[in-house]
């Protein structure tokens, strides 16, 4: 009897240490698998890697004046867009990719109703193309890795480029500077030695 007894006890903390054991491997799995998932999406915030979407994914996710603007040249209404009158500091991506292309350190007013820099982020970044369409000869500008279309090149900017990217904010997400590690784009901060404070317009 005594040892029936004791057999049972025996079998009853051998199951209670099997499920907490299995409870700890279950709650530790599930942190780790958060973790993981975490680190992805914050590799595809910022991934120079990333391929580029089909043109059915993109119809779907963006919206009608983005897909037109970045996949059939198309521009946007002035002074009714997101960013022409944009003067916070930070920098301005590529809507479709994520590639950094401009700087709010190189943006000006143009009063053209368009956001307009002296110079992108870097010049590998975009690619320029001679536009004769509408009667007129330009350069058009594209991002290079999207082959998004993004605006237009003038040779009427002030110094010291003399140039202007004319750009579609439809193209563009801007990243504040305050969010350029959170979003993968810490390495970016360099350019505003200021911080987060930091205002490139009156």
């Amino acid at each position: 009897m005594n040892s029936t007894r004791l057999i049972h006890k025996r079998t009853s903390h051998k199951t209670l240490w099997f499920g907490l054991l299995g409870a700890t491997v279950v709650i530790v799995g599930s942190i780790l698998f958060g973790y993981a998932q975490g680190q992805k999406k914050e590799a595809e915030k910022m991934n120079p890697n990333k391929a580029v979407p089909s043109d059915a994914e993109l119809r779907s996710k963006l919206t009608k004046d983005q897909y037109r603007v970045t996949r059939e040249c198309g521009t946007e209404t002035p002074f009714q867009n997101a960013y022409w009158d944009n003067h916070r500091a930070g920098i301005y991506v590529d809507l479709v990719t994520g590639e950094p292309l401009f700087s709010s350190l190189d943006k000006f007013d143009s009063g053209t109703g368009w956001p307009s820099f002296t110079k992108p982020i870097s010049k590998d970044k975009v690619v320029e193309k001679r536009d004769s369409s509408h009667g007129m000869e330009r350069t058009e500008v594209r991002s290079s890795k999207s082959d998004s279309h993004l605006g237009h090149l003038f040779e009427d900017g002030p110094a010291p480029t003399g140039q202007r990217y004319c750009v579609n904010s439809a193209a563009l997400r801007f990243i504040p500077v305050e969010k350029l590690k959170e979003e993968g784009y810490g390495e970016y901060l360099a350019l505003f030695p200021q911080g987060e404070s930091q205002n490139n317009q009156p």
